[in-house]
């Protein structure tokens, strides 16, 4: 029996109070330590939700406070990050000019795309900690990130609802999407790295020598 199938059997032995405890602690989980499997059993929870064990409002409740509650973790964790750390001695040894570019982007287009975030799987822990050091508007931070969960979840769980005993055949398309997510959030972030270097070496050249 792998982590996964532990889940689903410990969640059949839980009472309905026991179940969202579970759902809320995987949720808040998957936001400060990815991967989870918090998505899997999101659905598997809509199957328990389409033969009465649990209730869908107070299911959507516990995953969504516990999917905020963890966003805000990491977005705390990416304000200390960025006083503690970009702007004391360690800076030495960071891209830092590549954080502030990234940085001035969330400021640009970060409200939306914490609002999508929870939708994009493999950049969610990195969503939540450059908001963070972005310095983001903490109360529309918190706002928009439980929109954003209240939607993924709410899908999650109507899904596992509709496929019933079936709800494995969407836990195998979640697998693929957040592999293929992971693999061109890795590549974006290779492809940044590649083209903040390639722009360091050229400045480099042309500064001309004392």
């Amino acid at each position: 029996m792998d982590w996964l199938e532990h889940f689903i059997s410990l969640l059949q032995q839980l009472p309905p109070i026991g179940v969202f405890g579970l759902m809320f602690l995987i949720a808040y989980i998957e936001n400060v330590f990815p991967p989870s499997p918090s998505d899997v059993l999101l659905v598997f929870v809509g199957t328990l939700i389409g033969v009465g064990t649990v209730g869908f409002f107070p299911s959507l409740l516990s995953s969504t406070l516990g999917s905020t509650l963890g966003f805000m973790t990491a977005y705390m964790a990416g304000r200390y990050f960025e006083k503690r750390i970009v702007e004391g001695r360690p800076h030495r040894y960071l891209p830092v000019n590549a954080i502030y570019q990234v940085e001035g982007w969330f400021q640009r287009f970060g409200y939306g795309v914490i609002v999508a975030n929870r939708f994009l799987a493999g950049t969610r822990a990195v969503v939540s900690v450059f908001a963070g050091m972005s310095g983001m508007n903490l109360v529309a931070t918190t706002v928009l990130s439980a929109v954003g969960a209240a939607a993924w979840n709410t899908l999650l769980l109507s899904l596992g609802m509709f496929f019933g005993s079936n709800w494995r055949h969407v836990a195998e398309y979640l697998a693929l999407y957040s592999k293929v997510m992971s693999v061109l959030t890795a590549v974006i972030i290779a492809l940044f790295l590649w083209r903040f270097l390639r722009r360091r070496r050229k400045t480099t050249r042309s500064t001309p020598a004392d």
